[in-house]
Order: structure tokens, then sequence, then C-alpha cells
């Protein structure tokens, strides 16, 4: 058994301490607190770095034994969190010593599967990515290089070399418009409208490109999911891969908790349910109801029949479900017979008995 709970300290805790961090390191740069407050401030520092000096301790141990996970982009974090503010208590002035702890806004991410994804979605746009930078390179160089030309002799103490010019260009393109850097010759304006209409189009590019990233990345982090999911039912496991794909794609993944209700009596069905893992219980007339586990299905009668729902079934523990709406049943009853059929043969057998949904 584990002797470390340090590592488990939740993200939620990690993101509470290190918030709490980071707003004592911003209260610490403000002129009116006494010498009293100030120490108490300190001193709540110290104290969160000495839980994390812990936690990188316990992630040691981890990556030693491997007793635990604790990958290696753990372990920077925890040895950032503690390295570098004791460095700055070290080598920093009293005024500065408390501004290292800033590195804790890096706690949060411990965990986080957002930056993860995030990392693979700019590796595989990355082409796409250095292409439209490059586009917005050549289009920063030469509209610097234009209006220095242009206005270099009218404002000599903005526009007298490129490098002044690439700051306005840059504000410019990002459609900022500080206003510290204006043209004041028509050709510098109508140099200046081209560059704004440039930048919203090459913002525009890289939103796109990211926004499709991330849509395909989910989309085929739910098509994984969705796939171990159906993989699951035994109804499926006999599929060819063609049929196979079609049902990952057509099935919706479902986690209830345990005592929600699923469906109810005399409610219109508009789609049935495959148990991935759990147990439901289904309302009869008898004092005890049923219970169906892992691999069943239930609610395929509303679909068949289309008569409303003929019992109640609610989640006995919590349970993860796929469902499958109407059409595409009759999609699935069409190009998969036997599982129609299979299916078809299950409610009428039910039918004969007490009501299951």
């Amino acid at each position: 058994m584990s002797a470390r709970p340090l590592l488990r300290i939740s993200d939620a805790a990690n993101g509470l301490l290190a918030a709490a961090g980071l707003i004592v390191v911003a209260a610490l740069t403000a002129p009116n607190f006494g010498p009293g407050a100030r120490l108490a401030l300190e001193g709540v520092l110290v104290g969160i770095w000495g839980v994390y000096a812990l936690q990188l301790t316990d992630t040691l141990v981890a990556l030693r034994t491997k007793d635990g996970p604790a990958p290696m982009s753990e372990f920077t974090i925890d040895l950032l969190a503690v390295v570098v503010p004791l460095a700055g208590f070290l080598l920093a002035g009293p005024q500065d010593q408390s501004l290292y702890c800033g590195i804790w806004l890096l706690k949060p991410l411990r965990h986080s599967t957002f930056f993860r994804l995030l990392g693979r979605v700019v590796s595989r746009a990355a082409p796409n990515l250095v292409g439209v930078t490059s586009l917005f390179g050549i289009v920063l160089f030469g509209a610097s290089l234009i209006a220095y030309l242009i206005e270099r002799d009218v404002q000599p103490d903005k526009f007298g070399s490129i490098p002044q010019a690439m700051w306005w260009a840059v504000v410019t393109l990002s459609t900022t418009g500080y206003g510290d850097e204006i043209p004041q010759t028509l050709a510098g304006r109508v140099l200046a409208g081209l560059v704004m209409m440039s930048g919203i189009g090459i913002f525009a590019l890289w939103a796109g490109i990211l926004a499709t990233g991330f849509f395909e990345e989910v989309r085929r982090q739910d098509f994984v999911r969705n796939w171990q999911l159906v993989a699951a039912v035994p109804l499926f496991q006999k599929l060819g891969s063609a049929a196979f794909v079609e049902i990952v794609r057509s099935l919706r993944p479902r986690v209830v908790p345990a005592g929600a209700v699923i469906c109810r009596k005399g409610e219109v069905g508009d789609q049935m349910f495959f148990i991935v893992e759990g147990r439901v219980s289904i309302a009869t007339p008898s004092p005890t109801p049923v219970e169906l586990g892992p691999g069943s299905f239930f609610g395929e009668m509303a679909l068949i029949s289309g008569e409303p729902r003929s019992a109640t079934v609610s989640a006995a523990t919590e349970v993860s479900l796929l469902s499958l709406y109407s059409e595409d049943f009759q999609m699935l009853s069409s190009s998969n017979p036997e599982i129609a059929e299979i299916i078809r043969k299950t409610a009428e057998a039910r039918r004969g008995q007490a009501p299951k949904g």
C-alpha cells in the first residue's frame, strides 16, 4: 500500500494552494502592509512551500519505486515549485523574494488534460500553423518596410527606422490600435487599412486551424472511447469491422448516477439503451424489481412498437450506457438484420413477461 498521501492531493487542492500563494504574492507588493501583516503573509508562503516540498519528495519516491502515477511532467512542475522560490530566497533581495513564488502558476497544470490535448493539436497542425506564421512575418516586414518609406520624412521620431515601424505594424496587424503611432499621409493610411484587413484574415486562419484541430482531436478521442464501450457489449462482438464502425458512430455514451431515473413509464420512447457497466432497476408490478447488468439492453419495445414506455427504469448503481436513437435503430435494422432480429425477439419475449421499458 502506498505511503505517500501528499502525492494524491487533488487537482482542486493544488489549484487552491497555488491560488492562495499567488494572492499572497500579489498582496506583498502592496505598500500599505505593516511588518506584522507582511510576516504573516510570508509565513503562508513558507507553509505552502513546505507542502510542495513534501509533494516533491513523494513524487521522487514514485519515480524510484513506480508506485503510483508520477510522470516526468509532474516531477518537473513539482521540482520548479520548490527550487525556484528557494533560489529566490537565497539570491534575490528582500523585496523580490516572494515574486519567485509566481512559478506556482504551473501547479494547476500538474494533471491538466487540456494542455496535453493542446499539445497534440499544435503538434498535428504544426505545418499549417508554421505556414500562417510565415505569412504573418512576411506581411509584418513588408508593411514595416513600406510604412518606413512612406512616413520616415513626415514622422522621423516614430517611423525613422524599420524596427520602429514594426511596432506600428504589429499593433495594426493585430487590430489593437493603441494610437501612439498613426500614419499621417494618405498613402500611409491606405496601407494601414490593408494591413488591418490582412491581420483579420491571418488571425482568422490561426483560429480556424486550431478550432479544426481541437474538433478533430476531440472527435478522435470520442470515437476511441465509444469503440471501447461498444466492444464491451456482447451483442456487437461478432460484427464485422465495417458494421462495428457504423455502430460506434451511431451509439452515444452516457453515464447515469445511482438512483437517477433513466426513463419513466408512459413517456414517448425515442431511444433504447445498452448497459456497459453497472446495473439498472426496472419497476414491475411484483414487489421485487427486475435488475439488468452489463451486456443487457432495455427500452427497445418503445422503438419497435412506437408505444409509450411500459415501465420506469432507474440506475441501481452508477451505470454507463450506450443509447441508440430511433432513426439510428432503423438504419441498424436495415444494415444489420441479425442484430435487429435479436433485439426484436428479446422484445417479444419481454412482452409476454413483466413490462421492461
